[in-house]
């Protein structure tokens, strides 16, 4: 049996089409710029600003021309909107680079053992020592309260509306679960005030309302809830239903088949979820300075007097007059970043370990 024919090499180029160099481009980029700013700063109409913009348009205009007349006007085309689509995801990546190296050149200059281990108790307006251990502990306590309530509410109710739910009480529990995605994080500190503050702290303090960890974490959970809800409701709804008809015919429970084969199906996406919830909680503030009201010394028991955290730290620090706040400021939204940054980290490793032993 002998081997197909080989096509001569020039039939396999034709066949390829021709290609631009890429040293073209090169030339195109170095020649667009370079009469963008002679342009800008010669005539003096503009800055770099408006000189990348220029450029940005010669050269998508050169590119056009020279990919058009070698490799035909449809291959130019796609040139252009593959450009413009790089483009894009180099200016939604701009924000976000931008904002990492802000924390990481402010935030380090406090990043030392004092601001992880003392307070502001007794920390005057020239003492440049004092630490966010109490906003720390605050932090950490509410969200992992907040966490505790919320998560296992938000799944079973995205449970409920995906296997269970049918008819109107579904659609109203996913309308108002809409609802209350869009309300902002000072609503839900108003509504814990004048509930939990207000009405059922004093049956436990003497008759007087009392502020708390416990109360923050309740209003961040009110935040909480829609997120983990719609997101759980939605990986859910992603699970290919031969998963489920499968070990129905196998004589297998509904409630069986959720637990063991929808949502470990679905856990990667529902941790996602949980995530981002948790990651909004953690950087909330309004609510915190409305029903915990805030303090520099450390309390560890959420559910009796002040309490602070990160997001509520960062405020105060900000508008204080000292000038060794703004460090401190910034040192703690570097460390809030990095404990959501760990908390992801650790949940995404849980989630796809587990994946990994079904």
């Amino acid at each position: 049996m002998t081997a197909p024919a080989q096509a001569p090499t020039g039939q396999n180029q034709a066949l390829r089409g021709r290609r631009t160099p890429l040293v073209v481009f090169a030339v195109i980029a170095v020649i667009a710029f370079g009469v963008s700013a002679a342009l800008c700063y010669g005539a003096g109409i503009g800055g770099w600003v408006l000189t990348i913009v220029i450029g940005l348009i010669l050269y998508l205009a050169g590119v056009f021309v020279a990919v058009n007349r070698v490799e035909g006007r449809r291959a130019a085309r796609n040139r252009i909107w593959s450009t413009l689509i790089q483009l894009a995801f180099v200016l939604a990546l701009l924000p976000l680079v931008s904002v990492i190296w802000t924390l990481i050149s402010k935030g380090t200059e406090r990043f030392d053992l004092n601001f992880f281990t003392t307070s502001l108790n007794n920390t005057g307006a020239r003492d440049p020592d004092g630490g966010a251990v109490h906003a720390i502990i605050g932090t950490l306590q509410q969200v992992a309260l907040a966490a505790f309530l919320t998560i296992p509410l938000g799944v079973l109710a995205a449970i409920y509306i995906v296997e269970y739910g049918r008819g109107r009480l579904a659609l109203t529990i996913r309308f108002f679960v809409d609802v209350m995605t869009g309300i902002p994080s000072i609503v839900a500190g108003l509504f814990i005030l004048s509930f939990w503050v207000l009405i059922v702290s004093p049956w436990y303090n003497n008759g007087q309302p009392a502020f708390s960890g416990f109360a923050a974490a309740l209003a961040l959970s009110v935040l909480m809830l829609p997120t983990i809800v719609r997101s759980t409701e939605e990986m859910l709804r992603l699970v290919p239903a031969p998963l489920r008809e499968g070990a129905y015919a196998l004589g297998v429970p509904k409630w069986k088949t959720i637990l063991k084969v929808v949502i470990p199906t679905a856990l990667p996406g529902i941790v996602t979820g949980i995530m981002l919830a948790i990651a909004r909680a953690a950087g909330e503030t309004a609510p915190v300075l409305l029903v915990a009201g805030g303090t520099a010394a450390v309390n560890i028991n959420p559910f009796n007097n002040n309490q602070s955290s990160l997001s509520l730290f960062v405020f105060q620090q900000a508008s204080d007059a000292s000038r060794f706040s703004p460090a401190r400021a910034w040192t703690a939204a570097l460390t809030l970043v990095a404990l959501v940054l760990i908390l992801t980290i650790a949940a995404k490793l849980i989630a796809g370990r587990n994946r990994i032993r079904r």
